[in-house]
């Protein structure tokens, strides 16, 4: 049986990967202080009043330019 992965496919699953991370970042953002040390286009992380929201612009503009090449690809 042959094994092979598709681009997009294995790009799901990383991206689905990446979002379980973010969304357990902010519970770690309240017990680990130092994680606001990290680099802002990696993680970028929001307190105010209790809530807490970390998220990861480079992780957003990967997304964007995936989803940009993907629909600019099927146009062909």
């Amino acid at each position: 049986m042959e094994t092979y992965y598709r681009p997009f496919t294995f790009l799901g699953l990383l991206l689905i990967a990446s979002g379980v991370i973010l969304v357990l970042l902010p519970v770690v953002a309240r017990h680990i202080p130092s994680i606001e040390k990290v680099p802002w286009i990696i993680l970028w992380v929001y307190k105010g009043d209790g809530f807490y929201f970390a998220t990861s612009p480079l992780l957003i503009i990967l997304s964007v330019l995936s989803l940009v090449l993907h629909v600019l690809g099927r146009g062909r």
